[in-house]
C-alpha cells in the first residue's frame, strides 16, 4: 500500500503540527482533524490512504472514531494507526480490537513514524 494522503487526527495543535510536518518532510500530503467527529467527516470526504488517530480527545475519542470508520463501508478499508500517549498494553490491545493496524506511543520520532507507515 502506498500512503500518499494521510489524515492526522489529534486535539493537540502541537502534535498536529509536529506529525503533519513529519509527513510533509517525507513527501506525503497531510490532512488534519482535531476531533473524532471531524475525522469521520474528513475521512468520508477526502478518502485518505491512511489515518493516524489519537485516542484521548473531547467528544468522540479515538477508539470510537476508529470503530465508526471500520463499520462504515465507505471507510472500512482505510488503514488506521493509533498514535497516543497511553502506554498500557490494554490500550494497545483495545485499539487493535477496534480495527487499528498499528499503535505508536508518543512522543514519536520522525524516523519511527515513517518506518511504521512504510511497513503498513
Amino acid at each position: 500500500m502506498v500512503a500518499d494522503k494521510v489524515l492526522v487526527v489529534d486535539d493537540s495543535p502541537t502534535d498536529l503540527h509536529l506529525i503533519t510536518g513529519y509527513l510533509v518532510n517525507n513527501g506525503y500530503t497531510a490532512l488534519s482533524a482535531s476531533s473524532g467527529e471531524e475525522a469521520l467527516t474528513r475521512a468520508y470526504m477526502d478518502k485518505p490512504d491512511l489515518i493516524l488517530m489519537d485516542i484521548v480527545m473531547p467528544g468522540m475519542n479515538g477508539y470510537e472514531a476508529t470503530r465508526a470508520l471500520r463499520t462504515n463501508p465507505n471507510t472500512a478499508s482505510i488503514p488506521i494507526m493509533i498514535i497516543s500517549s497511553r502506554r498500557q498494553d490494554s490500550d494497545r490491545i483495545w485499539g487493535m480490537r477496534q480495527g487499528a493496524k498499528d499503535y505508536l506511543v508518543k512522543p514519536i520520532s520522525e524516523e519511527a513514524l515513517i518506518e511504521k507507515i512504510r511497513a503498513l
